[in-house]
Formats: C-alpha cells, sequence, structure tokens
C-alpha cells in the first residue's frame, strides 16, 4: 500500500464553506478536494477563508475534470447569494458541516502534514 503519510486525495471538485448558517460565503475549486477544504479548516491558507474564519465545507460536488469544476465554480461566483443559499439548503437545510462525510466518500486521509507545510503556489 506505500507510506502511511501519503494521500489518496485526487478528487476534483467545486465546493463552499461557509462560517455559519446563512454566513459568509466562499466559493472555490480544486483538484484535491479533501485535502484543500483541510487546509481552510485548519487555517493555513492566508486569504478571504482564514480572515471570515470559513471552516465548514457547506457544499461540494465532483467533477471529471477541473475544466469543468472551475467552470462551475466561475458560474457560481456570478449567482447571486440567494441562489448560493438555495443551492446549500437542497441538500444541506442546516449547514452542517460536510468535510467527515467528504473524508468518508473519498476514502482518502487528509495528510496534517501537507497542512503545516503548505505554502501558496508561485504567481
Amino acid at each position: 500500500m506505500g507510506d502511511a503519510m501519503v494521500t489518496a486525495d485526487s478528487l476534483i471538485g467545486c465546493y463552499m464553506m461557509a462560517n455559519r448558517m446563512h454566513g459568509v460565503i466562499y466559493v472555490g475549486v480544486s483538484s484535491q478536494l479533501v485535502t484543500r477544504v483541510g487546509q481552510h479548516r485548519a487555517g493555513v491558507i492566508d486569504g478571504f477563508t482564514k480572515r471570515y474564519g470559513l471552516k465548514r465545507l457547506v457544499w461540494y460536488e465532483f467533477h471529471e475534470t477541473i475544466v469543468g469544476a472551475i467552470q462551475r465554480e466561475k458560474s457560481l461566483k456570478r449567482w447571486p447569494r440567494d441562489w448560493k443559499t438555495n443551492l446549500i439548503e437542497r441538500t444541506n437545510p442546516h449547514w452542517d458541516d460536510l468535510f467527515t462525510g467528504l473524508v468518508r466518500a473519498s476514502g482518502a486521509e487528509p495528510d496534517p502534514e501537507a497542512y503545516r507545510n503548505w505554502t501558496p503556489p508561485e504567481e
């Protein structure tokens, strides 16, 4: 199987983070969904999600390709807030944190070292 610390996270997805029910919403995209959401939750990524304490995964969907996921993210970012709220509440009416379910569904174990040693990509 290999190293226990190696993550099997190659899930492509679009996702929304929030700080609380009906709170601030962030729309993101990643080709390593479990790891990326874990980084937001650990507060290791400087920027919007850290500034507003967005640690709750309230919505996500998987995509076959990163191109499709990015298109979806751009589309969602143009949507009015009410539409995003409606999309979240269709599957998650109480804005529960879906991270545990995502990890379970993926079979991936988020690597804690990935959060501690994370550095932003070069611009």
